[in-house]
């Protein structure tokens, strides 16, 4: 009888109803990252153009974004931690409601461009901190409905949805401001997020755990390691989304955008097809291949003579990049107690937001004296050092696994 429960019937469906609850709860980040999406390729544009402001300041209002989301991740980790993940993910659409209707005011307030530019980018700021609250506490929300041994799907399904929705926003709010004007990109983005609340407010939420939690500096410091390696290997997909076209331009070929698409779609289809070779293998097993083979997509752009091998190194390069934020994130939150995972993927995800960040100066910098092979040859070097440092943080786990099971032996 026991055998007869064990049906494949039986698990069949049991995986069905976790992707069912894992899908039901990254659907929050989809809605999130649209509305980041919306506004991702019209909103320089609308400063530049519309409001007469100068091309640094066009560049300013995309990026306070992400100085916001760099500063408010420790701290939304933390709420996720004492509040619950179903409060965090609830309190981050309601900053993507309050983004969309501060976007609608600057829209509106054209006539006057600084008072339009001040409303836009307190719209940012609040998007930023959104994208804190509903990214971590997605992911959070979604490993205490399905269970810890999930967690690698939780994130890769998470990271799809993450990519999926800046892939389809960005045409998409192309497309409404060309036929409603940029008012209408502030209040779809005022509209989504309202829509999703409701459904947020019915779901279940998880129990938070009433331990004494980790001191955030204990919970960092097990997990700064892993987000060093988390940033080595996104030195690589900083440079591909920042330089590619200037890359391109710089031979004289055509159809940067199209290296862009090819490694995004490659990126979430290995999301799709491989995700859950982290549970089969290991995390570090699968960081250390997924890494290597970042490296050799970057060296083949570096060495790139032609458009046919630099959209193959895109390809390879997001064939490898696809599972290294999950892989490496499993193995970072299990460093913690399960009261305190919501805190350690608040750590984690900044080594990301960090290495964004600086690619940008840094892969300039390196451009000017160097040319844009060169980033992409640095960026191979990078990742070479990740596999190494996940090779090393494997050892140690390895040698802290067996200490642990040596203590009730010799005592």
């Amino acid at each position: 009888m026991a055998d007869a429960s064990r049906s494949p019937a039986t698990d069949h469906g049991r995986q069905s109803g976790v992707l069912l609850s894992i899908l039901s709860t990254v659907a929050f980040t989809f809605i999130a990252y649209l509305t980041i999406g919306l506004s991702l390729a019209v909103l320089p544009g609308f400063v530049h153009t519309n409001l007469g402001m100068s091309a640094m300041l066009a560049g300013l209002a995309i990026s306070v974004q992400y100085v916001a989301t760099l500063l408010s991740r420790p701290h939304v980790g933390r709420m996720a931690d004492a509040k619950g993940p179903k409060r965090t993910v609830m309190t981050g659409l309601t900053l993507c409601a309050a983004s969309g209707a501060l976007l609608l005011l600057g829209a509106l307030a054209s006539s006057w461009p600084w008072l339009s530019l001040g409303l836009i980018f307190l719209a940012r700021l609040a998007l930023g901190c959104a994208e804190s609250c509903v990214g971590t506490g997605a992911i959070t929300w979604g490993m205490g409905q399905v269970g810890h041994h999930h967690t690698a799907r939780v994130i890769s399904w998470n990271g799809v949805a993450t990519y999926g929705a800046i892939a389809a926003g960005a045409p998409l709010g192309v497309m409404i401001d060309h036929h409603y004007g940029f008012a209408a990109i502030g209040a779809v983005s005022l509209l989504l997020p309202l829509v999703a609340l409701p459904l947020a407010r019915l779901k279940r939420a998880t129990t938070v755990e009433a331990e004494e939690r980790s001191p955030f500096r204990t919970v960092a410091a097990r997990v700064v390691p892993y987000g060093i390696g988390l940033a080595l290997g996104s030195i690589g997909f900083g440079c591909i989304a920042t330089f590619i076209t200037l890359f391109y331009a710089s031979h004289g070929w055509d159809n940067a955008a199209f290296a862009l698409t090819v490694f995004g779609v490659v990126f979430v289809g290995v999301r799709f097809i491989f995700g859950r070779t982290i549970n089969w293998l290991g995390g570090y097993r699968v960081a250390m291949a997924s890494l290597a083979i970042e490296a050799i997509g970057l060296i083949t752009l570096c060495l790139a003579t032609n458009t046919h091998m630099a959209t193959m190194g895109a390809a390879i390069a997001g064939l490898g990049f696809s599972l290294v934020f999950p892989a490496l994130g499993v193995e970072a939150v299990h460093r913690v107690p399960a009261h305190s995972r919501g805190s350690a993927l608040g750590v984690y995800s900044v080594f990301m937001d960090v290495a964004m960040a600086l690619t940008g100066p840094f892969g300039g910098w390196i451009a000017s004296g160097m040319g844009y092979n060169a980033i992409y040859g640095l960026a191979a070097v990078a990742a070479v050092a990740a596999v190494i440092l996940a090779l090393v943080l494997q050892a140690q786990a390895a040698r802290e696994a067996s200490m642990t099971k040596a203590v009730p032996a010799d005592s």
